[in-house]
């Protein structure tokens, strides 16, 4: 699948038409990104002790979770892929091929109970086995709590709970139909397919449905979503939010020792079954930090398409936003670490900062070409 060139106020940006993988990696300024896809969203202490090696053993010690409630290893060089390869398969993380990893991209609510984990294992293994050529950036959610808890994160086909039991629902309809079993859902990725939702490898259901394209039978509305989650006790355990998405291979292995750990496309991880967490390096636990606000891509000089260093402006503005907004620091118009609309955006251009109010890294801005030092003066 090719790149496509986006012409921003700085110049020609990259966007990619693909999301990286572990078998299919993407290049990126700092190296490999290598992305490890764990069945059902679970890490327990060996795969997560083998990330942690991985991490410092082939990459450059950086792990990040992304917003597809996967793990990422960066700086991971063309050599050592191999290697690394065969340590993630050793621990039970790696498809058998690169198609159906890419087919395997199941998101599951981090509250799940054994029927939604039972209903995330069958729609994998079918996925695994079947011929479904879908976008890489096709995905499914299996979120079946008492209220949905992933309605605003990326998945193309939904199973949540209904009035009687699981339903299916495609992205954007506000509501769907019994779920029997995997093959429902394969067969709307089929009708998703043979309506033209794909072109050149690209596609969401949600571009489909808004052109007027609609499934049959859509008739059960699924429970109204559950209010967004914040670090700290659950039900469930202990929610940890992670700074910009990043864990130390350290503390990822110290806290795999205490409880199975349950991904989120959140920038969090839940310890399952924790009633407490000791202060490990890097997580945050007080849902009143201001760092929670902050959304930042690696930035200059880690991705070859960033025009400026992101991360620590962000941290230094972090006092500034207002209570309740988001803040997102891109490196480019592409906005890979915020794709949605944020109540601040900023923008790095050949020319400086762009400022947008809320809007995405390559709408209009309010202001242009801003230089760090003014940024405090105008957010």
């Amino acid at each position: 699948m090719g790149d496509a060139a986006q012409l921003h106020r700085g110049g020609p940006v990259t966007v990619r038409g693909w999301c990286p993988g572990a078998l299919a990696p993407m290049e990126s300024g700092d190296g490999l990104v290598v992305r490890v896809r764990p069945r059902g969203g679970r890490l327990d202490a060996a795969q997560a002790g083998a990330i942690a090696d991985a991490a410092e053993a082939h990459g450059n010690r950086v792990i990040e979770l992304t917003g597809r409630a996967n793990l990422q290893l960066r700086g991971v060089t063309t050599a050592g892929h191999p290697a690394l390869l065969m340590d993630l398969r050793a621990a039970g993380l790696l498809d058998v091929d690169a198609a159906v990893e890419r087919r395997r991209n199941v998101m599951v609510t981090p509250f799940a109970d054994p029927e939604a984990d039972a209903l995330a294992e069958a729609l994998e293994a079918a996925l695994e086995t079947s011929d479904l050529e879908l976008p890489s950036k096709f995905g499914f959610a299996v979120d079946t709590g008492a209220g949905p808890v992933l309605s605003e994160d990326p998945a193309d086909i939904r199973i949540e709970r209904g009035p009687a039991g699981p339903i299916l629902r495609a992205d954007r309809m506000e509501a769907g139909t019994a779920y029997s079993g995997p093959q429902d859902a394969l067969d709307l990725a089929r009708w998703f397919l043979g309506q033209g939702g794909a072109t050149n490898g690209r596609g969401r259901m949600r571009a489909l449905i808004l052109r007027g394209c609609v499934p049959c039978g859509t008739r059960l509305a699924p429970h109204p979503p559950a209010p967004p989650a914040a670090p700290g006790a659950h039900a469930s355990g202990i929610l940890a939010a992670l700074e910009f998405g990043q864990i130390a291979p350290d503390t990822l292995r110290r806290l795999a020792r205490l409880a199975p750990l349950r991904l989120t496309p959140w920038r969090m991880i839940l310890a399952s079954g924790a009633q407490a967490l000791p202060d490990l390096p890097g997580l945050i636990l007080d849902p009143a930090d201001p760092r929670l606000a902050l959304r930042a891509c690696p930035g200059a000089p880690a991705c070859a398409s960033a025009l400026a260093e992101t991360r620590n402006l962000a941290r230094s503005l972090a006092p500034l936003v207002p209570k309740g907004a988001v803040l997102h620091v891109s490196g480019c118009a592409k906005g890979c670490a915020w794709p949605r609309p944020a109540d601040l955006t900023l923008t790095a251009t050949a020319a400086g900062f762009d400022l947008i109010r809320h809007g995405r890294a390559a709408d209009a801005p309010t202001l242009r070409g801003l230089h760090p030092d003014q940024l405090p003066k105008v957010l």
